[in-house]
């Protein structure tokens, strides 16, 4: 597990080096900097699994800092360590995985690594799955793909089962409070006419999935029904793949464009760019600032290719690079 430790105070950087190397053996840190603006550099170059990162540094916000690094290094793990605890709500909006208040406690140094551990477990397994697998495709619209067949549309009974799913797959994983979703999809409605709506739209989903052949994605409900937690089980979702994909690439080169134009053209639109929902926005800009940052650097790339006289040697790639200097020229 590699890691890199960010804190502009040397003192503390010396000191939180010092108790992750006592408590937790099987972290290699890779670099430490005191100053945020060698910290771009060193993640791009060391591709880390997690960096515990200092809120207060004096020339940049680490909340800001962190979310760049997972901008341009998609899946690295965050840690926050600072001296306040006021910032909780904002490091966890930014899928911070964990918070440490100053000063280091051992128990909690130890409950933070045994995280990390186990969500770099899950994406091996994850990463290991078989290909043959069912994928929920995500970008632009919700479609489904069998192993073998062609990417297939689907037919949901109402607007409010697909949002319903999109919510629910959007949420992987986490059991959501009826209340939140009653809140979400019938707000004008009564609560007890709400729930029943509810129930028939699970019923729906659970139909929808059934008849397109994804039974391996199941809709899971809490006690009483209190909650709903969607498993996709052995479905791939291909936004993730995808992400996963720009967190291999390495250095940009005549060697690793070739790999670099095949993953920017596995983007096929926003994530799901076809449906005005705003509780997507977040993630929906944080893939598309991500795919313009690899593609402009693709792009100069390629300016550099042109000025020694060497042909672009994809002509979609071509075309996404004078898309995206008119995109940043609007900006």
């Amino acid at each position: 597990m590699k890691a890199i430790l960010v804190d502009d105070e040397h003192l503390a950087l010396i000191g939180l080096k010092k108790a992750i190397e006592r408590e937790a053996s099987e972290v290699e840190i890779v670099a430490s900097y005191s100053y945020s603006t060698e910290v771009m550099a060193g993640v791009l170059a060391h591709r880390p699994d997690v960096v515990f990162l200092d809120i207060h540094m004096p020339d940049i916000n680490g909340l800001n800092l962190g979310k760049q690094i997972q901008t341009v290094v998609p899946g690295t793990e965050i840690v926050f360590v600072t001296s306040y605890d006021k910032y909780a709500v904002q490091a966890f909006e930014l899928y911070a995985l964990d918070y440490i208040v100053k000063p280091l406690q051992k128990e909690r140094l130890r409950q933070t690594i045994l995280r990390i551990k186990e969500k770099l477990a899950i994406r091996a397994t994850k990463k290991t799955q078989d290909t043959n697998s069912p994928m929920i495709c995500c970008f632009n619209q919700i479609q489904f793909k069998l192993p073998g067949m062609d990417t297939q549309n689907v037919k949901w009974r109402t607007s409010k089962a697909q949002e319903l799913f999109a919510y629910l797959l959007h949420h992987r994983d986490r059991t959501i409070n009826r209340s939140v979703l009653l809140e979400l999809l019938w707000p004008e409605l009564e609560e007890a006419k709400a729930a029943q709506h509810l129930y028939t739209t699970i019923y729906q989903v659970r139909q929808t999935l059934k008849n397109s052949g994804m039974d391996t994605i199941r809709i899971n409900s809490g006690d009483l029904e209190a909650g709903y937690k969607l498993d996709i089980g052995e479905a791939r979702v291909d936004t993730e793949e995808w992400e996963y994909a720009m967190r291999q690439l390495g250095v940009l080169d005549a060697g690793t464009v070739d790999a670099y134009e095949h993953v920017l053209n596995m983007y096929k639109g926003d994530y799901l760019g076809k449906y005005d929902y705003l509780w997507a926005e977040h993630e929906r800009e944080r893939f598309r600032l991500l795919w313009l940052y690899h593609m402009r650097k693709l792009c100069e790339f390629y300016e550099q290719q042109k000025n020694q006289k060497k042909p672009f040697k994809s002509i979609s790639v071509f075309n996404n690079c004078f898309r995206t200097r008119r995109e940043a020229i609007s900006r």
